[in-house]
C-alpha cells in the first residue's frame, strides 16, 4: 500500500491567534482544516498585486495620482465590460463569474480566464479578498410574504428572509462575508420602480443592513457612446473601511462633441443584414397597426448623425429597434461589428461567437466607457484613504469586525493540520 504524502502537523499557538482563526473560518463557512489548508497553500502560490487592504499592501505606494494598485472581482460577469473599465484603472481581477456558456467562451478569448459558473454554487470562501466587486446583476422580484409573517409574531428579519432564493440573495451574502471595501454595481433603469419600487427598497436597505454608505444615479450613457441607455449605477463604501461618509460623487456628461451613430458604422457592410422585403413590409405594417391604436410601438429607423435606442439582448430577433437607412432600398440591421461599437467594446475584441450569441452579448453587456468614468469617480476616495491611512493599505478595520463576543479565551490552543 502506498504511503500517504500528507503530514500531520500540530502546533500550539497563541489564544489570540485562534480566537482570529475560528473567527475567521466561521465567516467563512468553512471548517478549521480547511480554512488553514487553503491559507497555506494561498500563502505558498500566492503571485498576485496584494489587496489594499492586506497587510502585505504596507509598501505599495500609488504609482501617480488617480492610480493605485487594486483588486477586484467580476460577478455576473457577462463579456467583461466592468473588467474592461477597472483594468484601465490599473485594476487587477482575481475571480470572475458568469453562468452563460456563450458568454464564456467571449470572455475566455478576451481576457484569457474562463469565468466561475453560476453564483449559486460559489463558495464565498473561494472568492480572494479584493477592494472592488464589480456585479451588473439581474432584476428580480422579492417575496415579502415571510418578512411580514414574522414582523406580526415580533421575530426580527433580515436581508436572507427577504431576498432568500434570488440571485442578489448570493451576492449578499458574497458581500456579507468578504466585506469589500467597494461595491460597484450596474442594473437597469427599471429597477428603480420594479414592483412599484419594492425591489429597489429590498436592494437599499439590503446594502445598509449590511453597513454600506449607497450611492446611486441612473446615467445615459448616450455621452459616451451613440446609444440611448439609461442604466442606474450603485456605488458603496464599507463603513468598516470608511466610517464617515465618503466624498464620492458621480461623474459629470464629458464635454465636447458628442458620439454619432455614423461614427461606428462600416464602410461596406455584408448585403445578409439588410431587411428582406417580407420582413420589412411585416415592420411598416406593425407599427402601422399600433399607431392607429395610439400605440408607440414600432420599428426604430435610426439618425446617422445622432444616436440610437437602446439595443437590446432580442435584437438578434429581427433588428427592429435599431435600424439604419440605406437610401431608397430597405434598411438594414447592425453588424455584430457595429453593435460591439455602439457598446463601446473595442475592435481589437474580436467577435468568436454566432451572430444571435452577438446580439444577445452586447444587448445585455455594461458599456465599459460608462463604468469607467464611474470608477474613475472612486480612484480619489480609495487614494485618499491610502494616504490617510499612513501605512499604504485600506484597512478594514477586519479585527474589531470578527472578534464576535464569546469567543473562547485560553492561554494556547491545538491546531490540527493533516
Amino acid at each position: 500500500m502506498a504511503k500517504s504524502k500528507e503530514k500531520e502537523l500540530v502546533i500550539r499557538v497563541p489564544s489570540e491567534v485562534h480566537s482570529w482563526i475560528e473567527s475567521e473560518r466561521c465567516q467563512k463557512m468553512m471548517k478549521q482544516k480547511e480554512f488553514l489548508l487553503k491559507l497555506l497553500q494561498d500563502a505558498r502560490q500566492e503571485k498576485r498585486i496584494p489587496s489594499l487592504f492586506d497587510a502585505k499592501a504596507q509598501s505599495v505606494q500609488p504609482v501617480a495620482t488617480g492610480v493605485i494598485p487594486f483588486r477586484f472581482a467580476d460577478l455576473f460577469a457577462g463579456i467583461g465590460g466592468f473588467r474592461l473599465a477597472l483594468e484601465r484603472l490599473g485594476g487587477e481581477c482575481v475571480f470572475t463569474s458568469e453562468w452563460n456558456k456563450y458568454a464564456q467562451k467571449t470572455y475566455s478569448a478576451w481576457y484569457g480566464d474562463v469565468p466561475h459558473g453560476d453564483i449559486r454554487s460559489i463558495k464565498p470562501a473561494d472568492i480572494p479578498d479584493h477592494d472592488v466587486l464589480a456585479a451588473g446583476f439581474p432584476c428580480q422580484p422579492f417575496s415579502i410574504a415571510g418578512v411580514s409573517k414574522k414582523n406580526s409574531l415580533g421575530r426580527p428579519t433580515g436581508f436572507k428572509d427577504v431576498t432568500q432564493g434570488t440571485l442578489f440573495f448570493h451576492l449578499a451574502t458574497i458581500v456579507e462575508i468578504k466585506r469589500p471595501p467597494v461595491l460597484v454595481l450596474e442594473n437597469v433603469k427599471n429597477l428603480l420602480s420594479h414592483d412599484e419600487g419594492r425591489t429597489w427598497e429590498v436592494i437599499s436597505a439590503t446594502l445598509k443592513d449590511l453597513k454600506y454608505w449607497v450611492f446611486h444615479k441612473v446615467i445615459d450613457a448616450a455621452a459616451y457612446v451613440p446609444q440611448h441607455r439609461e442604466r442606474v449605477f450603485i456605488v458603496c463604501f464599507d463603513k468598516l473601511t470608511f466610517p464617515q461618509p465618503p466624498a464620492f460623487e458621480f461623474p459629470e456628461p464629458p464635454q465636447g462633441t458628442a458620439p454619432k451613430l455614423r461614427d461606428i458604422l462600416e464602410a461596406n457592410p455584408p448585403d445578409k443584414y439588410t431587411l428582406s422585403d417580407h420582413l420589412w413590409n411585416y415592420l411598416q405594417e406593425y407599427a402601422r397597426r399600433h399607431r392607429e391604436k395610439g400605440n408607440g410601438f414600432g420599428f426604430g429607423l435610426a439618425d446617422p448623425d445622432g444616436v440610437s435606442r437602446t439595443i437590446s439582448a432580442r435584437y438578434y430577433k429581427d433588428g427592429s429597434e435599431i435600424l439604419i437607412p440605406q437610401g431608397k432600398g430597405n434598411p438594414r440591421r447592425l453588424t455584430p461589428l457595429e453593435a460591439a461599437r455602439l457598446m463601446g467594446f473595442p475592435d481589437e475584441k474580436k467577435i468568436i461567437v454566432s451572430d444571435t450569441q452577438a446580439y444577445k452579448q452586447f444587448g445585455n453587456a455594461v458599456v465599459p466607457r460608462v463604468a469607467e468614468a464611474v470608477a474613475r469617480k472612486i480612484i480619489p476616495v480609495l487614494e485618499a484613504k491610502f494616504k490617510s491611512n499612513g501605512n499604504g493599505c485600506l484597512l478594514k478595520g477586519r479585527d474589531n469586525h470578527n472578534n464576535k463576543a464569546g469567543a473562547p479565551i485560553c492561554s494556547h490552543q491545538l491546531v490540527n493540520v493533516p
